[in-house]
């Protein structure tokens, strides 16, 4: 089937799911509204994704909606969201996520060994890697897009408090992203095409990352995406 939008249902489920995240109220009034009112047309979002972004490759793939609760003070059982992504290269790629707040898209670099962070600041550093990356994310910001991911809060080690791209120094991953709250356009097609035209958008924040090779390599590569 084609996507058509998301139902109002479906961001309410989420509003709903975080007042009472229990396996019994997934089992009595979740589910069934997850599998039909999320999953189902997020499947078919990202076939037209898929289609458009990697038609000879395996596609954007949808997560699970049960949360790995091993490493996490927080126990409840599910997300309180329903991501997807595609990879271009590991621990680099495009995301897609609903929640509550309605439909957010993004490119990331998202690394998880000290190595790769090590490479991306070398490659920040680089007076004309780093002018090109700032002016890339200058350009989003101007486009409305935010610059997330997880941060230092204060600088990295050795590098100067006066750095002209402190700010990207900062990061040890780094999102692009912008929202597309739980208005009309969620319940339609324009959703399917605000995320084309944001993957599209953030397409050299990517390449400018794997054009420096600062992706994991073998052994190193990084552990299943999270938004």
């Amino acid at each position: 089937m084609t996507f058509s939008g998301f139902p109002p249902s479906a961001p309410r489920l989420y509003a709903e799911l975080a007042a009472d995240n229990t396996k019994e109220a997934w089992r009595l009034r979740h589910r069934a509204v997850y599998e039909s009112d999320v999953r189902a047309p997020m499947e078919q979002l990202a076939a037209e994704l898929s289609a458009h972004f990697a038609p000879d490759d395996d596609g954007v793939r949808l997560l699970g909606p049960v949360r790995d609760t091993r490493m996490s003070r927080d126990k409840s059982p599910y997300k309180t969201y329903q991501g997807a992504y595609l990879d271009v290269l590991p621990a680099l790629g495009f995301w897609v996520h609903l929640d509550r707040d309605g439909l957010y898209a993004s490119g990331r670099y998202y690394p998880y060994a000290t190595a790769e962070i090590t490479r991306y600041r070398a490659a920040v550093q680089d007076e004309d890697g780093g002018a090109e990356l700032a002016a890339i994310t200058a350009r989003l910001t101007g486009q409305g897009f935010t610059i997330g991911g997880d941060r230092l809060a204060s600088r990295p080690r050795g590098v100067p408090a006066d750095h002209p791209r402190l700010e990207l120094l900062r990061h040890r991953r780094i999102d692009a992203g912008r929202r597309l709250g739980p208005g009309p356009a969620l319940r339609t097609a324009d959703a399917a095409a605000f995320v084309r035209e944001t993957w599209a958008q953030v397409r050299p924040l990517l390449d400018w990352a794997a054009a420096r090779g600062i992706t994991p390599r073998p052994p190193d590569r990084g552990a299943d995406p999270t938004p």
